[in-house]
């Protein structure tokens, strides 16, 4: 069955940088696509950036674009979202997500993953 794993949440300043690490079980990444969604207690998710393989898509919201940077090695079955220049609106509990044909853009914006991991804390102090 599938299974995500997240690791690399921390406490940073802001203006630092934290990487996230997620293992995939039971995925396969030309299937699906593949997402990191942040929440806030008590607020709605939202997609923080999305790859799906099978089109070669890759996508960023406005508000992370320029210093999250996704990535996914297939061969190590791990996803990877190397985050710079936090700031406190950062701050979140981050989850590697998937779904089944997935695609990138469509997933981020207005995509319900039916897989998610447990999530890990990211803290961005002021």
């Amino acid at each position: 069955e599938v299974r995500l794993v997240e690791s690399g949440g921390g406490l940073v300043q802001a203006g630092g940088s934290l990487k996230l690490s997620c293992v995939a079980s039971g995925v396969d990444f030309d299937d699906y696509g593949i997402g990191w969604f942040r929440r806030v207690p008590g607020k709605e998710h939202e997609g923080v950036s999305c790859i799906s393989l099978f089109d070669g898509k890759t996508y960023y919201e406005d508000f992370v674009k320029g210093r999250f940077t996704m990535s996914i090695d297939k061969a190590k079955n791990t996803v990877s979202l190397e985050m710079n220049d936090l700031e406190p609106e950062d701050t979140a509990i981050y989850y590697c997500t998937a779904d089944q044909w997935a695609t990138a853009r469509a997933m981020c914006i207005s995509g319900e993953p039916d897989y998610w991991g447990q999530g890990t804390q990211v803290t961005v102090s002021s």
